[in-house]
């Protein structure tokens, strides 16, 4: 059986520790659990920035439309891809992280009528390339449903931990490149199932989003590794995503986060949005209105409006100007 090659520095240590704290954080509050809303937006931002990193240009707010049923401007193949990642995402529960027959049932859902070997191993070689340049050169097609079957050998038997082992796969994967086409959507999919199965959280988290902000990072990481032919360096990038992204989840109340509030002068859908931003709020001190975008799956207007109407209430203060601005709460803590 092919052992993966890794080595598990400081850093990664580290980064594990202060996972595993922002957890117990979260678990502590509750609110992440009850906002059922918050969840649903998360996936969407999921598959929108996953598919976004395969140059899918369908915005937020039109990825959210399609999964509505609701009509959209685009190619049908850029459509296709979402409805075919939603379904895939969708299954996760079913999933058995460790067989390679899930693995390949989850690419069929992921892309049926997009490529010709949907829910098969390639059957022809396959590289990445930068403009006309090789950077990567997948294993020999004759040698992938081997190489699948003992990654999976190894992920369920070792006793590394979940957060490393994640990284681990996800990289052998991008390595091993099995599919001729949907790859990284499969890694990252992937990577997200062996956590949920340690921690129901991750099934909803949008580390995807995190890696689509750095994606050259992301690259970078990738190759980095596999330049080494040692997975640490894209481990460390992953985990890094991971802990941003939970940290961007809300672990206090916004009572907490905003002092003096009150809850009471706010609308429902006010409060939900506040809600929505305030553990990005809690964390860098500010935010501005893309960003409140992409956490809310919201248009430029409504959150114009929202932040307003917060503004208004002296929940929150205003700095800059046009894309400059920046909102941030109206009192210190």
């Amino acid at each position: 059986m092919n052992i993966p090659a890794y080595t598990i520095g400081s850093k990664a240590i580290d980064l594990v520790a202060r996972i595993a704290e922002k957890l117990g954080e979260l678990k502590g509050s509750g609110e992440y659990a009850r906002n059922l809303q918050l969840r649903k937006i998360n996936r969407l931002r999921s598959i929108h920035s996953s598919l976004a990193i395969e140059n899918n240009p369908l915005s937020l707010s039109q990825v959210t439309d399609i999964i509505a049923g609701k009509r959209v401007l685009g190619l049908p193949q850029n459509i296709l891809e979402v409805k075919n990642a939603y379904l895939a995402y969708e299954h996760l529960y079913e999933y058995n992280p460790y067989s390679s027959d899930d693995f390949l049932r989850a690419h069929k859902f992921m892309t049926e009528g997009l490529v010709a070997e949907a829910g098969k191993f390639r059957s022809q070689g396959v590289g990445v390339f930068a403009g006309d340049r090789l950077i990567h050169a997948g294993a020999g097609y004759r040698f992938v449903p081997k190489l699948i079957t003992d990654l999976f050998a190894w992920a369920r038997k070792t006793d590394i931990h979940p957060l490393l082992k994640s990284s681990i796969v996800h990289f052998e994967m991008e390595l091993i490149h099995p599919f001729s086409d949907g790859n990284g959507r499969m890694g990252r999919l992937w990577q997200t199932l062996i956590l949920s199965k340690w921690n129901e959280l991750f099934a909803w988290l949008p580390v995807e989003s995190v890696v689509h902000d750095n994606q050259q990072g992301y690259y970078d990481a990738l190759m980095a590794a596999g330049q080494a032919a040692d997975s640490g360096r894209f481990t460390e990038f992953m985990l890094d995503a991971l802990l941003q992204a939970l940290e961007e989840l809300p672990t206090r109340r916004i009572t907490d986060i905003f002092t003096d509030i009150n809850t009471d002068m706010l609308s429902k859908n006010e409060l939900e949005f506040l809600e929505q931003i305030a553990g990005y709020i809690d964390r860098y001190g500010e935010i501005n209105n893309y960003r409140a975008q992409q956490l809310t799956n919201k248009s430029d207007v409504s959150v114009k409006k929202y932040f307003a109407r917060l503004v208004d209430a002296g929940i929150l203060t205003v700095e800059g100007k046009n894309k400059g601005r920046k909102y941030m709460p109206a009192r210190k803590q």
